[in-house]
């Protein structure tokens, strides 16, 4: 889990979306739907830095193996 930089800063930002999916479904169920719509974002905000912190990663490991 620590071999890799940026492993465990995707792990956390992965797990924080799935929270913020969880959320977003209750926030629907209660009909808040600006709430829902806030959350979606944040949601979709946690995916893309997860994304940008996996490539980091991978970038880093290129640049110590070249």
């Amino acid at each position: 889990m620590h071999g890799q930089p940026g492993t465990m800063r995707a792990e956390t930002l992965d797990y924080i979306q799935s929270m913020l999916g969880q959320l977003r479904t209750m926030a629907q169920s209660e009909r808040c739907d600006m709430l829902a719509y806030l959350i979606e974002m944040a949601y979709l905000e946690a995916g893309e830095a997860a994304s940008g912190a996996r490539a980091a990663g991978v970038e880093v490991k290129r640049n110590l193996a070249g």
